[in-house]
């Protein structure tokens, strides 16, 4: 088989992350930014067969087989669409778009180009979550009641090589912020619950870091025959947590990133049982790599634009609760 060539879009840290894999697993990689020294960074650390700095150039190569997009969320949608018109299946970094018009939009396009589209809520390839999920199928806990999930890291952590404020999570008009950004917990509680009945939120600016995006989130989500899900998301807390504890009626099952470790409890001390785990990071981002390969060969998306409608209809609810101060069921207004 022939060499598969990729565009990517975005040559910052997830574009480099991608290229990097894709490379690695044989792929041609030529990139896209309109940055030339982003450009030059991404070539410097994966060799590339073409540089870009528009988008139509780029897609003008025949030789291409697929596309990644892993540009600010605001291009999201233009970029997806493009590549979708020129018959190239897309890999899209998450969260789809800023707002549900634009990502249901893009969805219309899926459907009329018949070109299939993966969605890069990556922590659905995490393994933990994974097992996680299977118990949960399994009933290891019975009849769950509640589910937390909390993300918490502060922002200027995340890039320690760029000042955060040049970053485009710091900007609203790019696409950051934590409540799109860290919509994974969101998308994560959608693939194990469904959608949910009703919810609430409070989205805030609450600290000091220098952004004009959110930095606070804290949402519960509302199911008719199944737990209450609370999703706690900030970009200013040290030390930084990312944690999911399932409550269910035989016992609490616990997942935390550092250490990555599932860990059972059922009894009234804190005690557990443990299972740890050696997976890196970048292990979720190949296995996407693998699939979006496999998805190039014709096997169908696991994570689909509907996922990503999905989380955007709980998004725009989670909008219109916190500006109206009220629960809002889903389809309301």
């Amino acid at each position: 088989m022939a060499e598969r060539h990729i565009l990517v879009i975005g040559s910052g840290s997830v574009g480099q992350r991608h290229a990097a894999n894709l490379a690695a697993l044989g792929c041609l990689i030529s990139c896209l930014d309109p940055r030339h020294d982003r450009r030059a960074e991404l070539a410097a650390a994966t060799p590339v067969v073409g540089a870009y700095g528009d988008l139509p150039t780029a897609l003008g190569d025949p030789s291409l087989d697929g596309v990644v997009i892993g540009s600010p969320t605001k291009f999201h949608v233009r970029q997806a669409q493009a590549a979708l018109a020129a018959g190239l299946p897309v890999l899209l970094e998450k969260p789809v778009s800023p707002g549900a018009a634009e990502a249901q939009a893009l969805a219309a396009a899926v459907a009329e180009s018949n070109v299939p589209l993966l969605l890069g809520y990556t922590w659905r390839w995490w393994p933990p979550l994974v097992e996680a999920k299977r118990l949960l199928a399994e009933g290891a806990l019975g009849r769950l009641n509640h589910v937390r999930f909390v993300m918490a890291a502060h922002l200027a952590d995340w890039h320690p090589w760029e000042p955060y404020q040049d970053w485009f999570m710091s900007s609203r008009e790019l696409g950051g912020g934590a409540l799109l950004d860290e919509s994974h917990w969101i998308d994560q509680a959608l693939w194990l619950f469904g959608l949910p009945e009703s919810v609430f939120a409070r989205i805030d600016k609450l600290s000091e870091l220098e952004i004009d995006a959110d930095d606070n989130v804290d949402l519960l989500l509302n199911y008719a025959s199944g737990p209450r899900v609370s999703i706690h998301l900030d970009l200013h807390a040290r030390p930084h947590e990312k944690t999911i504890k399932f409550v269910g009626e035989k016992g609490t099952l616990l997942w935390t990133a550092d250490p990555n470790r599932l860990a059972m409890g059922r009894e009234i001390a804190d005690t557990w049982q443990e299972t740890p785990f050696d997976c890196q990071r970048n292990d979720m981002f190949v296995a996407v790599a693998q699939e979006f390969l496999a998805v190039l060969d014709g096997q169908s998306p696991s994570c689909t634009i509907a996922d990503g409608l999905a989380v955007m209809e709980v998004i725009e609810a989670a909008r219109q609760s916190h500006a109206e101060g009220r629960l809002v069921t889903l389809g309301d207004g």
